[in-house]
């Protein structure tokens, strides 16, 4: 199986019967920093894939030897992970719909406008990789099983591979999270089996790294879900209606409060006025801002977390959440709003690094802005405005 696309350039195969029309796209793709292969038999690219280190095809959808699904259904055959592209005619756009159905990944109309071309390779290139290190964690959790009893399974490459995994999934839609969720069952599932049925049969190291893998499994089950809750922000429709701010912020406290209730936190609310926006995100957006605040006060002997709005010059409100908790360094706030990062360590406070990428993704949907100020151990305070009159646009 061919390895990620990492020192070298995506090497891309581009089918088509019409040799003028594969020539001109070759030249296009290879001015971007694509490795391009044209061919004008289907045939003979499926002769070439076995060593040509192909990571994506581009195939006319109707050919004559060999139409192109069928020529991505051999190539898959050959790599698993291989992805297709279907080019045609505005006229046979339902043809390219069915081809997607059967498997591939996205079409390209003619004439070719190039950056629709671009923004499709790009993605198509992002499941390749997703794909590959899929593949990848597969492999060598077959390799594995086999050495449990020996407490030989090399917890350290899984984790690595699972990383990797994870750094590609910043792109990932709906039919890569199902293609990620498989394995990961598959390994939860047989990590489960092996500690409840073989736990008497293995040395108390083995029985560590299987608890150990089981907790990763979780974890990166956890970072799928709030990748695809990432993902899908970008492509939601808003419905956007008069929202009661103070109604969603019980609404979320009632829910965290029944979390956690051994604990006492001073929870203050000031006057929130009445807001344009959808109230699904807004309530999406305020209890990850919550829930922040509650864990970043957990070790304060007096938790205080204070929900207000203050009114602009121009008569805006911008809203605010603060606590009195860890804080942070302001030096490192340019990080705090991408996704997987974190200003705090995993065994300090758990997390995935996501929550603050939806707010801002959200807080960007509403058209507005979002900020922090924070001190380290002088807690934070998060704001954020939304403007209703351009997301009324959007």
């Amino acid at each position: 199986m061919p390895s990620p696309l990492i020192d070298s350039p995506p090497r891309l195969f581009i089918v088509d019967d019409e040799a003028g029309l594969t020539q001109a796209l070759c030249n296009t793709l290879g001015s971007e920093g694509y490795a391009t292969v044209g061919f004008t038999s289907a045939r003979a690219a499926l002769v070439a894939l076995p060593e040509g280190g192909c990571d994506l095809l581009l195939v006319d959808l109707n050919m004559p030897e060999m139409v192109g699904i069928e020529l991505l259904r051999a190539a898959q055959q050959i790599d698993p992970a291989i992805v297709g592209i279907v080019m045609t005619g505005e006229s046979s756009v339902a043809r390219a719909v069915e081809a997607m159905q059967a498997g591939a990944l996205d079409f390209i109309t003619k004439p070719f406008n190039l950056s629709a071309i671009l923004s499709v390779v790009t993605r198509a290139l992002e499941v390749r990789r997703l794909r590959l290190d899929n593949l990848q964690l597969e492999q060598r959790v077959r390799e594995h099983a086999a050495e449990l009893e020996a407490s030989n399974l090399e917890l350290a490459a899984s984790n690595k591979a699972l990383a990797a995994a994870n750094e590609e999934l910043t792109a990932f839609n709906h039919s890569v999270s199902h293609d990620l969720r498989a394995p990961l069952r598959a390994v939860d599932g047989l990590s489960e089996l092996l500690l409840d049925n073989f736990a008497a049969h293995l040395p108390p190291e083995a029985q560590r790294f299987l608890a150990t893998m089981n907790l990763s499994v979780k974890r990166m089950q956890q970072l799928v879900d709030d990748l695809l809750r990432f993902s899908n922000l970008g492509s939601q429709a808003l419905h956007l209606k008069r929202v009661d701010m103070t109604t969603i912020v019980h609404s979320v406290l009632n829910d965290l409060r029944h979390e956690q209730q051994s604990r006492e936190v001073d929870v203050r609310i000031g006057e929130l006025p009445r807001t344009e926006g959808d109230p699904a995100l807004l309530r999406q957006a305020l209890a990850n801002l919550l829930s922040n605040a509650y864990k970043f006060t957990r070790h304060q002997q007096q938790a205080v977390i204070e929900i207000g709005a203050r009114k602009e010059a121009d008569g805006t409100p911008t809203f605010f959440v603060r606590d009195n908790g860890a804080g942070f360094d302001m030096a490192r706030a340019q990080r705090l709003f991408g996704v997987f990062q974190r200003l705090h360590r995993s065994d300090e406070f758990e997390g995935t690094g996501v929550g603050l990428s939806i707010v801002r993704r959200i807080v960007d949907r509403h058209h507005g802005r979002i900020w922090a100020e924070a001190a380290v151990g002088r807690g934070a305070t998060f704001y954020f405005t939304l403007d209703s009159n351009r997301s009324h646009a959007a």
